[in-house]
């Protein structure tokens, strides 16, 4: 897939898993005012996506204009055990930047899965995108939102409950369609 293709397919996942199902309320706003940043990182190793991911947060702590960064990596990290393993190395770098309490780094992949779950249990998909990816998301604009929202303790319940009931193979489904619709 080229470079463009990868952020079509990840746009069309943020539309229709993320916003559609509201699995964060927050997003369709950033969204609809083009403020979210889809960044494709060629970077074939770990430390070349630490040099990436680098980059991008030095890019979003000079440019207002971005609220939100998906910096997604397709080329690397694709076992989920090495991704999750890599985030340690992705908040240490925060610690490094002096951006730790700035930004934060929420994290998205393919075959996600939640402490505590099995591979199939279906609110996986809450966290599961068509490639891996970090989101970078500004802290203060998050504590703003959050303190306008009536439950924010609630969402992650409320997800797990709509991830249940739609069920595992529709959510694959709805995945799939983001990955084949570029692939035609």
């Amino acid at each position: 897939m080229t470079e463009q293709q990868v952020i079509r397919c990840v746009q069309q996942w943020v539309e229709t898993v993320v916003v559609d199902l509201n699995l964060c309320p927050f997003a369709k706003r950033e969204l609809v005012k083009d403020r979210v940043r889809f960044a494709v990182c060629d970077a074939a190793t770990e430390e070349a996506l630490l040099s990436a991911l680098q980059n991008e947060l030095e890019l979003l702590d000079n440019d207002s204009a971005i609220e939100t960064t998906l910096l997604i990596h397709p080329q690397v990290l694709l076992e989920f055990f090495s991704y999750n393993q890599f985030l340690d190395y992705a908040d240490q770098l925060l610690l490094a930047m002096k951006l730790d309490g700035i930004y934060q780094i929420a994290s998205f992949h393919p075959d996600y899965q939640f402490q505590g779950t099995t591979a199939d249990d279906a609110q996986n998909y809450s966290n599961r995108s068509p490639f891996p990816m970090l989101h970078l998301l500004r802290e203060a604009s998050l504590e703003k939102v959050i303190a306008d929202y009536a439950d924010v303790e609630g969402i992650p319940a409320r997800n797990i409950a709509l991830m249940d009931d739609m069920g595992r193979e529709r959510l694959h489904s709805l995945l799939q369609a983001c990955l084949k619709r570029e692939k035609l």
